[in-house]
């Protein structure tokens, strides 16, 4: 599988990492599979948050790894925190150390590869910040920092009052969710497409040595559904047959594929707990799509060259 420098670190991590939003659906025995068949893939790389089942996926999670083949050390573990859910965001020193606190505890790890924050609090103290970062990490609690679905002013205006460099930026992205590709190819125009929804973070993360990370890969709108195999889609699951056929493997690795085509070095979030599907959607780390096939099925999702 095709590898990942993450920011400044020497870790080489997958292209592809593993979800687990929805490990709290299942057993640890279950579970535990998962984590196995995931590090036989090749995929090196958990994405966690404090919020994710209630607490519940990390909790398994943590049982999982005692009775999986896979060792602590092997695996890059990120979490994320900074939402009160229903109630508000919140980057204040003391709710983001509890939150580090309460994910080592359920993940049962004495520390975080990387720590990010979930959403942008409008309320936010970058000094508070700051010092929770500096205490996180010479504690040794967190290793690495980065953010989720910040746009670049946000992120710059966090970073210039930290010390740690910013690795990590996570955001929704797939062929049905591709705003950020729309935008750049509609510049100058006006119609939908031309609309900058992100500030412009595609190019932002490239200048910056940030790695994008994708999340919810294989979705439309924003938690509409799966374009895999939907009848709303006919034109791009030809297409993503047809590519699926010819590299021997799945819809969903051809959709990872694309993702991972992007010279952005784009890292790409699975969240499907099923051993099968963790398989086969890995087997997009694997596949280098040609320009004319990327394009191809860019086309195929409806959209087209202005």
């Amino acid at each position: 599988m095709k590898q990942r420098y993450i920011g400044e670190t020497n870790w080489q991590t997958s292209a592809v990492a593993l979800g687990i939003m929805r490990m709290n659906s299942l057993s640890p025995e279950q579970a535990a599979k998962a984590i196995d068949t995931a590090y036989d893939s090749g995929i090196n790389y958990i994405d966690s948050a404090d919020i994710y089942g209630g607490g519940d996926s990390e909790k398994v999670f943590g049982q999982a790894l005692k009775q999986s083949s896979v060792k602590r050390e092997d695996l890059f573990i990120q979490s994320k925190g900074g939402i009160v859910p229903g109630k508000r965001y919140d980057f204040s020193k003391k709710h983001l150390i509890d939150a580090v606190d309460g994910c080592l505890e359920r993940l049962g790890v004495d520390y975080l590869d990387s720590f990010l924050l979930h959403r942008p609090d409008p309320l936010m103290e970058p000094d508070e910040v700051a010092e929770a970062f500096d205490e996180l990490q010479t504690s040794g609690k967190v290793r690495h920092f980065g953010v989720s679905n910040f746009n670049p002013e946000q992120f710059m205006f966090l970073q210039e009052n930290l010390d740690q460099r910013l690795l990590i930026s996570q955001l929704q992205f797939s062929i049905m969710h591709s705003g950020m590709i729309d935008f750049g190819l509609h510049t100058n125009m006006t119609d939908t497409r031309s609309i900058n929804h992100d500030g412009g973070l595609l190019e932002f993360s490239r200048r910056m040595g940030v790695t994008l990370q994708a999340w919810s890969p294989f979705q439309y709108g924003t938690f509409a559904g799966t374009f895999i195999n939907n009848d709303k889609f006919p034109k791009l699951n030809k297409k993503l047959q047809e590519l699926a056929d010819k590299y021997g493997v799945s819809k969903n690795a051809i959709a990872a594929a694309w993702i991972l085509r992007h010279p952005a070095d784009i890292q790409v979030i699975i969240g499907t707990m099923n051993p099968e599907h963790i398989a086969d959607s890995a087997k997009g780390g694997d596949i280098d799509l040609t320009k004319q096939e990327w394009y191809d099925i860019y086309f195929a999702a409806g959209n087209d060259l202005p």
